[in-house]
């Protein structure tokens, strides 16, 4: 199987989408005959660093790394000119935009992306049917249920949308230390029960919920670990002492505060989901499940997916100060609850690595592409409905509230159409 992995971006990255991609490139490798990587690459520095990280042979893409919406367009426009382009049995991309030009240039495509795009932003789900309903389009890998149900209800043959699981890398965590180590070397007070949270410190990850927590719980240290400057979340973390402000951390150096940790949290908020809708099923949630702590989050359906409350985790109401006070008391007071949560978490990862992810999604590759082609679902009276309410109902959200993101609606039982 010869796979051209198209990337939008350029590398090396920080973000959560180029660490999914990335990984699952590389643990694909073993599963092709040859693999290309498409990127924009602002000098030969970056390439060497592609090449590293992906193992595969790197293409530079004919495109400028500014701005971004240029960079995007030309990567999707030149891409189809590549030799690679014409040798591969498919393109793996998580592009919208390189995908249809793919599609368009006569290519097969995998997509593989963790966004709900047809609930969050309604006006494209036309387009959206059309491109996944196309009979190249051999796969739309969701990361999520949570994901899949919306290109279902779209009116997408169930057999294209395959849903699995992101992982994380078990040799990160192959020299495990006690959380009293942990902390000594990070200068932490060895006794003092820690939460710590590591990713982004913005307002779009529901930290809100936590800084008030902290207040009320002046005992906890509270570690936020990924600060990268001045932001609403970090001037008003300063004014609460039991909270230290932690820098973004090399892959390396993130180890030893998530093994310092008596509790890893997530921010049980449904903000990061249903307002800003660039967190579904956080990736931090695999890594924490191999970390053997016990982890607290919100108790909403996509994380509800992978953690179960009581199990193998903890989970809170979303955006409940008292729930989460609640929880983490629970959780750093008795010891022998948490170590049992830590334990099943400890228990689950061994199927959630990134080899797994991958030698998943390459047998569904290899039977996509033996597989007869899919017909097109046409786009019927049940789906234009729901794209006319949807959109207007996205186009009032959005002038009320200036977000671009349309937050889902409560379950119904609406026809998938």
């Amino acid at each position: 199987m010869k796979i051209l992995f198209a990337f939008e971006n350029a590398l090396p990255s920080a973000e959560a989408d180029a660490e999914v991609f990335l990984a699952t490139a590389r643990a694909l490798l073993p599963f092709t005959s040859q693999a290309w990587l498409h990127i924009p690459a602002p000098d030969a520095a970056a390439l060497a660093a592609a090449r590293r990280l992906s193992g595969a042979t790197v293409l530079p893409a004919w495109a400028k790394c500014r701005p971004a919406v240029l960079r995007h367009l030309l990567c999707g426009l030149t891409i189809v000119f590549r030799r690679a382009f014409r040798e591969a049995d498919l393109v793996y991309t998580r592009n919208l935009w390189v995908a249809w030009m793919c599609l368009m240039f006569g290519q097969r495509v995998a997509f593989d992306h963790y966004r709900p795009w047809p609930d969050q932003i309604p006006p494209l789900q036309r387009w959206l049917h059309r491109l996944f309903s196309h009979p190249r389009l051999l796969v739309n890998i969701c990361h999520s249920d949570y994901t899949r149900q919306s290109y279902l209800r779209l009116g997408i043959d169930e057999v294209k949308l395959q849903r699995v699981r992101n992982g994380f890398d078990p040799e990160r965590l192959s020299t495990p230390v006690s959380a009293a180590e942990a902390k000594s070397r990070l200068g932490l007070d060895p006794a003092r029960k820690a939460v710590v949270y590591t990713g982004r410190v913005n307002h779009k990850k529901g930290l809100a919920v936590v800084l008030e927590a902290a207040k009320a719980l002046p005992d906890l240290q509270f570690l936020l670990v990924g600060s990268t400057g001045q932001g609403p979340i970090e001037s008003a973390a300063r004014d609460v002492p039991n909270i230290r402000l932690v820098p973004f951390q090399s892959p390396e150096a993130l180890v030893q505060y998530v093994y310092a940790a008596d509790v890893l949290l997530i921010p049980p908020s449904l903000k990061p989901l249903a307002q800003f809708g660039s967190t579904v099923l956080p990736l931090k949630v695999f890594f924490y499940l191999g970390a053997g702590r016990p982890i607290l989050a919100g108790d909403t359906p996509d994380v509800r997916e992978v953690l179960r409350h009581g199990d193998n985790a903890w989970l809170c109401p979303p955006d409940d100060v008292e729930a989460l006070v609640a929880g983490l008391t629970r959780l750093t007071e008795d010891a022998a609850f948490a170590q049992r949560l830590a334990a099943a978490a400890l228990a689950d990862s061994s199927g959630l690595t990134w080899t797994a992810r991958a030698a998943r999604i390459s047998a569904i590759l290899t039977d996509r592409l033996q597989a007869p082609r899919v017909a097109t679902v046409p786009w019927g009276r049940a789906q234009a409905m729901r794209w006319r309410r949807l959109s207007w109902r996205w186009l009032h959200h959005l002038r009320r509230s200036h977000f671009w993101v349309l937050p889902p609606e409560e379950p119904t039982d609406e026809p998938h159409g």
